[in-house]
C-alpha cells in the first residue's frame, strides 16, 4: 500500500481505539480545532510531501554527489545485504535517536521554537495532533536525517515500513487511548507519558519526554518526567493565547513574529 492509504488505515484505527477506550471520557469527539487538525493531517501527510517530493529528490542527489566527490561516501552501506528484520530494528533506532535529537534543537533553539509552537498550540489531545505541525518542521527532520541515514544504506522496503510504524504509534502517542504499557514504558513512548511532553506549565523542566517512539533516550538522557498517578493540569505552551486559529493563519504565524529566547529546556 502507498503511505497515504496507510495513513488513511491508521488514522481509521485510532479513531475506534479512542472511541471503544478513551482515557478521558468527557473530551468531546467533535472537539474545537478538530477541522484544523484534519487539514493538517491532509496537508502534512499527503499533499506536502508531493509538493516537495521533487524538491527533496534534487537536494538528495546533489547531497549524495558532493559527498561522493570528497570522499565521504562510502562505496558500502553500513546495512547493505543485511537481512530485513535487522535492517528494520536498525533503522528504526538510529533515526528515533536523530529524530529526538532534532526534537530537543526544536525546543531548545528560539528561531526553531517559533514553528514547533503550531504543534504544542493544541488544547486538546486525540490521534489528529500528530500531524498538526508547522511545513518547516518536515523540512528540519528531513535535512538532518539524510545524510546519517545515507551512510547506513541498506534498501527502502525496511525503511518505509519504519515510516509507516513512526506514524502508527505517533497517532498512538496523541491519541485519547488509555493504555498502560508497563515495563515497556520504559522502551516506548506512550499516550500518558506523551501527555506530558504537551504540559503547558513548567513542572518537570519547560520541555520534556522528546521520545517520538521510544522513551528510553529520556530515561538514558534523563530528561523524562512522567507522575503515573495524573495528567497535567492544562496541554498547550505558556503564552498559547497568541496563536491564531485555522491552519493558514497557524503556517504563516511564526513568519510575522521575532522568536523569543525565554523558552528554553532544563
Amino acid at each position: 500500500m502507498s503511505y497515504l492509504a496507510w495513513l488513511a488505515v491508521l488514522s481509521l484505527a485510532a479513531v475506534i481505539a479512542e472511541r471503544l477506550r478513551p482515557a478521558r471520557r468527557g473530551q468531546r469527539v467533535l472537539r474545537p480545532e478538530l477541522h484544523t487538525d484534519l487539514v493538517y493531517v491532509l496537508f502534512n501527510g499527503h499533499v506536502w510531501a508531493v509538493l516537495t517530493g521533487g524538491i527533496t529528490g534534487a537536494c538528495a542527489l546533489w547531497t549524495r554527489s558532493a559527498l561522493d566527490a570528497v570522499g565521504l561516501l562510502p562505496a558500502r552501506g553500513i546495512l547493505d545485504g543485511v537481512p530485513f528484520a535487522a535492517q528494520l530494528v536498525a533503522f528504526l533506532v538510529a533515526s528515533d535517536f536523530l529524530q529526538w535529537c532534532v526534537h530537543r534543537l526544536l525546543h531548545r533553539v528560539p528561531f526553531l521554537w517559533a514553528f514547533h509552537k503550531v504543534h504544542h498550540s493544541a488544547r486538546a489531545m486525540d490521534w489528529a495532533v500528530n500531524f498538526r505541525f508547522h511545513w518547516m518542521e518536515l523540512v528540519v527532520y528531513r535535512s538532518l536525517l539524510y545524510v546519517p541515514l545515507l551512510w547506513l544504506g541498506g534498501d527502502g522496503a525496511p525503511l518505509f515500513a519504519v515510516a509507516v510504524f513512526a506514524t502508527a504509534w505517533g497517532h498512538l502517542n496523541h491519541a485519547n487511548v488509555a493504555l498502560d504499557l508497563g515495563p515497556l514504558a520504559y522502551v516506548f513512548n506512550s499516550p500518558r507519558m506523551h501527555l506530558w511532553h504537551h504540559d503547558a506549565s513548567s513542572e518537570g523542566g519547560v520541555a520534556k519526554n522528546f521520545g517520538i517512539v521510544l522513551s528510553a533516550w529520556d530515561w538514558i538522557f534523563r530528561t523524562a518526567y512522567w507522575p503515573r498517578e495524573r495528567a497535567p493540569e492544562r496541554i498547550g505552551y505558556p503564552d498559547d493565547q497568541e496563536m491564531p486559529s485555522g491552519a493558514l493563519r497557524q503556517e504563516l504565524f511564526p513568519l510575522t513574529r521575532v522568536p523569543r529566547a525565554e523558552h528554553h529546556s532544563p
